[in-house]
């Protein structure tokens, strides 16, 4: 992914069943993208002759997994994981997006550090809950729970403040991730026909944020950033003709 060619990537707080963004909940803009996005894909394999009170057929001594006799135990899996890895930088001594310098990194990463702190549950306040979360990126969304973060701080001031910092940070949730690239993409190479997508002109000092909802997409605005490659979406050129129809690449 080309980062001038993208808006920032955000962290959103979920409601506990991790469909929707949380009402009045916390939403944090990273202060630079990260160069690459790793995904891992696990399965919960499982052996049919493990039994509750003797294990394996083959451990008892029958003969579950008679290799003579040509049979094997038949493997069971659960419904799998998928796993996000990814590296964010932080720096004290640049100015984050709309905020002035801060004169410690951590007021920063505080932001992130956020999201892996429990929370008492709605069902039952005796239990706390790691904050669900949507890790959105251009067109690339993923929503689940923070499994760690590691925070490395690498640069300080004279004054003994730390300045610069990278988290390493992991996510997971409870499926595999399948892609769903909508019915607007089209395959490399190609384009769309002339008028087979509505345009929006931009007015005078309008917002892609603010024709987003007054069109009531169902696409979030950054996806609908990276589809028609604004860098800006609170600078729009007056005139502007923009594709508020589009879909995202990878949703859940």
């Amino acid at each position: 992914m080309a980062e001038q060619n993208l808006g920032k990537a955000h962290l959103v707080e979920l409601d506990e069943d991790l469909n929707n963004d949380l009402s009045g909940g916390k939403t944090v803009a990273v202060q630079f993208n990260p160069e690459s996005l790793k995904l891992s894909f696990a399965n919960q394999i499982q052996n049919s002759n493990t039994s509750n009170t003797g294990g394996t057929a083959a451990a008892k001594g029958g003969g579950g997994a008679d290799q003579s006799s040509g049979t094997q135990g038949r493997q069971f899996i659960g419904a799998g994981t998928t796993k996000l890895s990814v590296q964010l930088w932080f720096d004290a001594t640049q100015a984050s997006e709309g905020s002035d310098r801060v004169d410690d990194v951590r007021r920063l990463t505080q932001q992130v550090i956020y999201f892996i702190k429990g929370k008492p549950a709605k069902s039952d306040a005796s239990k706390f809950l790691p904050p669900g979360v949507r890790f959105t990126w251009g067109s690339f969304n993923f929503k689940g729970l923070i499994d760690s973060i590691e925070e490395t701080i690498d640069f300080f001031s004279p004054e003994g403040k730390p300045l610069r910092s990278t988290i390493s940070m992991s996510l997971s949730q409870q499926t595999i991730l399948i892609s769903d690239f909508g019915n607007a993409s089209s395959p490399a190479g190609k384009t769309r026909a002339p008028g087979t997508s509505p345009m929006t002109p931009a007015s005078a000092g309008s917002t892609l944020q603010g024709l987003v909802l007054a069109a009531g997409a169902s696409v979030d605005w950054q996806s609908i950033a990276a589809a028609n490659g604004i860098d800006n979406p609170r600078q729009l050129v007056p005139g502007q003709l923009l594709d508020l129809s589009v879909s995202a690449s990878i949703t859940l």
